[in-house]
């Protein structure tokens, strides 16, 4: 492999301003983090602080092998929803080492509605099963929910009951379940422990029922508090719901380390066995902030992204001559090897063909695929529609589909229409999927969406035989251009999570590495060759 020659010039103007640009980003991006992980505020911290808990980052802190690193999935979930009530959508989930194992880790954030769980938080909470499933890590819940928000019942429960399905296949798989409770764990937050394979529970604090005294008075004219309904200590004695009894929070999770432990949960070899001496990259990844230009009408070379994320920036190039416009190679990220895929403009029926070709060969040699989007899409008009840019780009589109090698995305710039899909977007499944601050997605650009609709409306009034209303058209245009604007922002998209979250440029060789060890995980190495859809010729 040679190392890549970056041109990038780091004294030039345009540098600067691309820089700074990102930063003033980066700077709205952990001004907005920092809100969603005070969760309560200080109002929530001090019940907790009265009650003797730790706030739920304390406990995950606590939790976690110290000096290892945490890959916080969907922080900013819920942003802009629910009048900005539930930061964080009330929960905290990422991939943590505890105990030597990475492990999915899911918190419950009750200084956020006592923990309630509101659309998005079912949603966050789902999104880490599936990661859990494809990766194989085990499950550590730090339990403490109020249940579902009532407001939003209609559009929680129905699917609430596929988070305890899912613990179910989980468990059947051989994946741990471990929960650790240290608060009330009320109706379908109770499941969380009962369909768990280990329960901790926090004597004279923790509390699992389906229902709580107010509803069992209601329901049944009981009156009962809510250690006889369900303490850690009746749930010990009687009803065999606690596996393990803590004095405290310090001691539930020194229990659940524990746990964890000595279940001696491991890495297949199979992956491992072929990872190399990890080498640094050989520029800057300060630099990237500067790559991507302050105007994301110009171009820029993907070549200088990859430079700073590979392992000593060496990069063998497949077909640099055919298909330019999608640069496609093979390259090692902290000693694993992977093959990428980077956007350098349009696709055209050469560089679908390209792609399809090279993920078929990575997937014939079991190597991880990394995309790297910034794509406005598939190339239009006549001559290409003649030369066939539907069937080449559907090659691609089923190559991304049937892969069977594990597939991470990042998403540099803009991502429109088919263009997402053919690179691996959510649709897509990727195991991971993460955007820079600068990240649109969309279906078009807001600018070409109010020219397509402004020429519309000019047909229709030439069909029947009126004269366009200009004021109301650019009207219109205003109007959606300001939507797509809106819609097409990284922090619409991460709120609904069509990502897993917002990444600093600077970090996106660390969260890769991470990745690619937790992707290893599996052995997708063993099952051998994919089978691949018809592709049409």
């Amino acid at each position: 492999m040679d190392p890549i020659e970056s041109k990038l010039d780091t004294r030039s103007a345009e540098y600067e301003t691309a820089c700074q640009a990102m930063l003033d980003r980066l700077d709205t991006l952990e001004e907005r983090l920092a809100q969603a992980r005070a969760g309560g505020g200080e109002r929530g911290e001090k019940k907790f602080r009265q009650r003797g808990k730790l706030l739920p980052r304390e406990r995950l802190e606590l939790l976690l092998d110290p000096g290892t690193p945490f890959l916080e999935l969907s922080p900013l979930a819920a942003y802009g929803l629910y009048n900005d009530e539930s930061p964080c959508a009330s929960q905290i989930t990422g991939i943590g080492i505890v105990a030597g194992v990475e492990c999915m880790i899911l918190v419950n954030d009750a200084t956020v509605k006592g923990g309630a769980v509101y659309p998005m938080t079912l949603q966050k909470t789902l999104r880490a099963q599936t990661i859990a499933a494809e990766n194989r890590l085990p499950c550590i819940s730090l339990v403490e929910s109020a249940g579902a928000n009532l407001l939003y019942q209609a559009e929680v429960f129905n699917y609430g009951g596929r988070i305890f399905a899912n613990q179910a296949r989980l468990s059947a798989l051989g994946i741990p379940q471990i929960a650790l409770v240290f608060g009330s764990s009320t109706a379908g937050g109770a499941y969380i422990p009962g369909m768990s394979d280990y329960v901790v529970m926090v004597k004279k604090q923790a509390s699992v029922y389906l229902g709580g005294p107010p509803l069992v008075k209601m329901a049944t004219g009981e009156i009962a508090d809510a250690e006889t309904l369900g303490g850690a200590e009746m749930h010990a004695h009687r009803s065999g719901v606690s596996d393990y009894t803590a004095e405290n929070d310090a001691d539930a999770i020194r229990t659940g380390r524990m746990i964890m432990a000595q279940l001696k949960y491991s890495k297949p070899k199979a992956g491992l066995a072929r990872r190399q001496d990890v080498e640094a990259p050989r520029y800057d990844a300060g630099e990237l902030l500067g790559v991507i230009p302050a105007d994301p009408r110009i171009s820029f070379d993907v070549r200088e992204i990859i430079a700073r994320i590979v392992d000593s920036s060496r990069f063998l190039e497949f077909k640099r001559d055919y298909g330019s416009t999608l640069v496609t190679g093979h390259a090692f990220i902290n000693g694993f090897p992977v093959g990428i895929l980077g956007n350098n403009g349009v696709l055209f029926s050469e560089s679908a063909n390209k792609a399809a070709q090279f993920i078929q060969l990575c997937n014939q040699s079991r190597t991880p695929l990394i995309y790297l989007q910034n794509i406005t899409g598939f190339m239009v008009g006549s001559k290409y529609e003649r030369e066939g840019i539907i069937k080449h780009g559907s090659k691609m589109v089923n190559a991304v589909a049937t892969s069977t090698v594990p597939q991470l995305t990042v998403i540099v710039g803009g991502s429109y229409g088919a263009g997402n899909y053919a690179m691996c977007g959510r649709a897509y499944d990727p195991r991971f999927l993460w955007t820079w601050p600068n990240s649109q997605i969309a279906v078009m650009g807001g600018e070409q969406a109010a020219g397509v609709l402004a020429i519309v409306q000019e047909e229709r009034a030439r069909r029947q035989g009126v004269e366009a209303d200009r004021n109301a058209i650019e009207m219109m245009q205003m109007m959606t251009r300001k939507k797509f604007e809106e819609e097409s922002s990284a922090y619409y998209a991460t709120a609904r999570l069509w990502d897993d979250g917002i990444i600093d440029p600077r970090d996106t060789r660390q969260v890769l590495s991470f990745a690619l060890s937790v992707v290893h995980n599996t052995d997708y190495i063993s099952p051998g060759m994919p089978h691949y859809g018809v592709f049409r010729m």
